[in-house]
């Protein structure tokens, strides 16, 4: 079965007047950038579900890839069959990691006990050919919203039965990437919403789900596993509401339950513009609170409402994310993992490396451009310089907790005068980015 990929050699760094289709353009992975080298920067992972599980069906139609792996009984024999070809492709696109849900990898299961079991021996055998190919796991996760027990909710379900074999699901994966050596374990909140607030207790369900997690930091302590943990921001999709919003609502939530100094955020560009944002305000904001850990990248289309999950394609958005990215200090556990998905109609083994190559060498564009901005960094000093006035003198006593309102409304009367406008100058900032864009 891994023979699926022999006729494509493994993918080397050519420069950017190679016209060899299978080559890399600008993903230099050994290339040095501000102390780092570009595959240290980046940390590229490639996803198991899009590229393995999904046959290319949608709510319109059946699988139209050309996958062998896909027919038959989804056995422990098709489980192996199925690692081997992921592992090949990791080894010829040479990327560094790979991430998984439990249910990717594994062998179909119908009882607790036979989940756990098949489990178990897809991750004896995924540590294999770990160690045969090198390639490293980023993060695992456990899928908790595709099986229809999950139809309302894994920890958010009204069923506590419902919520047991979440834990059951969460305790093993989490124990497998801890295994495995993975940098990180996402809980993706899947169905962690409602529907209609009709048959909804939503104070209720979102103490579950307080509790869930809370649950799984204790479990991360008590195995030693020295990853983070990401909870992935969504707003809606599959749920109407769900509950892990955004950025800035994930925060208020790790807030409440006290896990703000445990739990970060694995954010997907996609999610972003389904909650009306952009990429860099997500990561912007976690790294303003903090909770910055991982990116799926991808990307939306602009005429759909939906979740589409296409490669990125997009040099000026990944410029600005990576530029913020670089900024809040850069990936430490986390890296840019490919939650993306090729078309239905690419159908072919050499699409999937199409896309991947493109993905990589846009990345790697988007890495130069972002470490050129700011070693040249125009947008930072004029942020800095705009700001000054609160290093010093009554905005920092402000800041500091040492004025009070009625202090600073004194001032202003002995002072007597207005503050004068001054210029944002949004065109010329657009005009630094638009020109370090190449």
């Amino acid at each position: 079965m891994s023979g699926y990929f022999d006729h494509i050699d493994p993918i080397k760094f050519e420069g950017k007047d190679s016209d060899n289709d299978f080559a890399f353009k600008y993903y230099d992975k050994d290339k040095m950038l501000m102390g780092k080298t570009m595959a240290e920067h980046l940390r590229v992972a490639v996803c198991y579900w899009h590229n393995f599980c999904w046959d290319g069906f949608d709510v319109f139609g059946g699988g139209t890839f050309n996958r062998p792996w896909h027919g038959g009984s989804n056995d422990r024999t098709s489980a192996e069959a199925k690692t081997d070809v992921a592992f090949d492709f990791f080894a010829r696109l040479g990327n560094p990691f790979f991430t998984f849900h439990d249910v990717d990898a594994m062998a179909e299961a119908q009882t607790p006990r036979e989940h756990v079991d098949n489990l178990a021996h897809i991750v004896d055998y995924i540590e294999g050919k770990m160690g045969e190919t090198g390639t490293k796991l980023l993060w695992g996760t456990a899928n908790m919203f595709s099986h229809p027990r999950f139809m309302a909710g894994a920890s958010t379900n009204p069923n506590p039965n419902v919520a047991a074999f979440a834990a059951l699901q969460v305790k093993h994966a989490l124990e497998a990437t801890h295994r495995l050596g993975g940098a990180g374990y996402v809980l993706w909140g899947g169905r962690e919403g409602y529907d209609t607030i009709l048959n909804t207790k939503v104070g209720q369900e979102m103490e579950q789900l307080g509790r869930f997690v809370s649950m799984v930091v204790e479990h991360k302590h008590k195995i030693g596993f020295k990853g983070d943990i990401w909870i992935e921001p969504k707003p809606h999709e599959p749920t109407k509401h769900q509950y892990d919003r955004d950025v800035g609502t994930v925060y208020g939530f790790l807030k409440a339950y006290g896990l703000e100094n445990e739990v970060g955020v694995n954010i997907e560009p996609n999610h972003a513009t389904l909650a009306g944002h952009n990429f860099e305000h997500e990561v912007e904001m976690a790294n303003a609170l903090g909770i910055f850990g991982s990116i799926d990248f991808n990307r939306g289309d602009p005429q759909n409402g939906w979740d589409t999950d296409q490669f990125p394609n997009d040099l000026r958005e990944n410029t600005m994310a990576l530029y913020y990215i670089l900024k809040g200090g850069g990936f430490k556990n986390g890296g840019s993992n490919f939650d993306a998905k090729v078309r239905r109609q690419s159908r072919d083994a050499d699409d999937l490396f199409h896309a991947h190559i493109g993905a990589m060498d846009l990345l790697a564009r988007a890495l130069e451009n972002a470490v050129a901005m700011i070693e040249n960094d125009k947008l930072g000093a004029f942020r800095d310089q705009r700001y000054a006035g609160w290093e010093s003198g009554l905005g920092k006593k402000m800041l500091d907790g040492k004025a009070t309102l009625e202090e600073m409304s004194d001032y202003c009367l002995d002072k007597n005068e207005s503050p004068a406008p001054v210029s944002g100058r949004q065109e010329y900032l657009e005009n630094v980015v638009t020109q370090a864009v190449k």
